[in-house]
Order: C-alpha cells, then sequence, then structure tokens
C-alpha cells in the first residue's frame, strides 16, 4: 500500500539513527558498502540509497533515499517479501553499452539499475512470476536543463511494460523532490513531497552527480 504521508523529521536529523545495542541484519554479498543504521521510528535497520546505488534485501528492512528528477523502482517477489530500490538519475545511454560490472557507475543509468536489481532480487530467492513493482521520482526541479525527470519516468514505465512488469502504485512527475522510504518485506512505501525550502539543496545534490556521471558516488548530503 502507498501511504503519502509527512515525515516528522527534524532539521540535520538522519533517518538512520544508529544505536549501539541493536544488531543490523547481515547485507546480502555485494551490498555491503551502502550505508545502513536503525531508524528508531520504523524500528528497522534501514539503508540508505544515493544516485548510482541500489539495495536488495531478504530481511524485514527499509530503504530510504530522497529523489529529484531521479527515479526509484521499488521491486519485490510478493510471495517471499525479498526485494529492493534502485535510485538512478539518467535513462539508458549507448556510451555505457560496454561498462556493466556490477555496482559499477553504470548503475546510475536507468537500463543497468533496472537490470541489476531485477536480477539480484531473483538471485536472492525472489521469483519472476511474483514480482510487483512501485515507481517514484521524476520531478522537475533543475530548471535550466531539459525535463530530466519527465525521461526518466517515460524509460522505467517502458522497461517495466517491456518486461511484463505491472506498476502497482507510483508517485511521479510534477515540481517537487520527494523522501521515499520502501519496506520491502510488505511492501508499503513511505512518501513525502518536500516543501520548496529544500529543493535547492536536492538541486544542488542533483547538479553535482551529473557533472560527475562517469565516478562513483562518494559523498551524500543529508536533509529535512
Amino acid at each position: 500500500m502507498l501511504a503519502l504521508a509527512a515525515l516528522k523529521l527534524s532539521h540535520g536529523t538522519t533517518p538512520t539513527m544508529p544505536v549501539s545495542n541493536v544488531l543490523l541484519p547481515p547485507a546480502l554479498i555485494g551490498f555491503e558498502h551502502i550505508k545502513r543504521g536503525w531508524d528508531a521510528r520504523t524500528r528497522k535497520s534501514t539503508a540508505h540509497l544515493l544516485p548510482g546505488q541500489f539495495y536488495v534485501t531478504r530481511h524485514d528492512e527499509a530503504i530510504y533515499t530522497t529523489l529529484g528528477s531521479c527515479v526509484a523502482a521499488c521491486i519485490r517477489d510478493r510471495e517471499t517479501g525479498v526485494g529492493g530500490m534502485n535510485h538512478f538519475m539518467l535513462p539508458f545511454t549507448p556510451e555505457m553499452a560496454e561498462q556493466r560490472e556490477w555496482g559499477s557507475p553504470a548503475a546510475m543509468y536507468g537500463n543497468y539499475a533496472m537490470e541489476h536489481l531485477i536480477n539480484e532480487i531473483m538471485k536472492n530467492g525472489g521469483a519472476r512470476r511474483n514480482l510487483e513493482a512501485k515507481v517514484f521520482g521524476g520531478g522537475r526541479i533543475l530548471a535550466n536543463m531539459t525535463d530530466v525527470g519527465a525521461r526518466n519516468v517515460a524509460f522505467v514505465h517502458d522497461y517495466l511494460a517491456a518486461e511484463g512488469f505491472r506498476v502497482i502504485a507510483e508517485d511521479v512527475g510534477s515540481v517537487y523532490p520527494r523522501i521515499v522510504i520502501y519496506h520491502p518485506a510488505n511492501g508499503d512505501v513511505l512518501v513525502k513531497r518536500v516543501r520548496s525550502l529544500h529543493n535547492q539543496v536536492i538541486v544542488e545534490q542533483e547538479t553535482k552527480y551529473l557533472n560527475t556521471i562517469g565516478k562513483p558516488a562518494q559523498a551524500e548530503v543529508d536533509f529535512f
């Protein structure tokens, strides 16, 4: 179920608050580099995705990201609960055709981000026939550029349709950045459309990554 909710997050506080006496479930092989922590609000381990990253879990964890013109696809096996989320900045580009290394900057592009996410879900126990998808983001927040968000949304719709997956919920387009928290175990998603006060932070973040699209993400920006 998609819930549009106002997340009560105070300025400067991350949603993944580490707690020393809480043991996080082990990350799946290949996802050890993803930042995770304990979220006291959901009482779950929460993975924090940057642009160009994706995360898959077999545990009852949450996955958090912030989106401007980027898109996140949330995909899960509705029977087993194994699932994950990606966060990509641009749709397919032919220049990346040979760059298919797992975890490489190619994952910043939609076609590889989708391919990797679906393959890893199935590798970890998901069945293609049981996969369901929810899609978020694609806001028009980069005023001096073409509508990258609309291109991302069109791409992910076309990709999922071509692969035979039905989108069961989405919140895409418009001019709003979004905070997204996904719970693959049960499929729930919390979405908050961010007030315009915070838009410049996200514009700066996305502009930075667009300018360094050929390099792996190194830094992050938290905002609330």
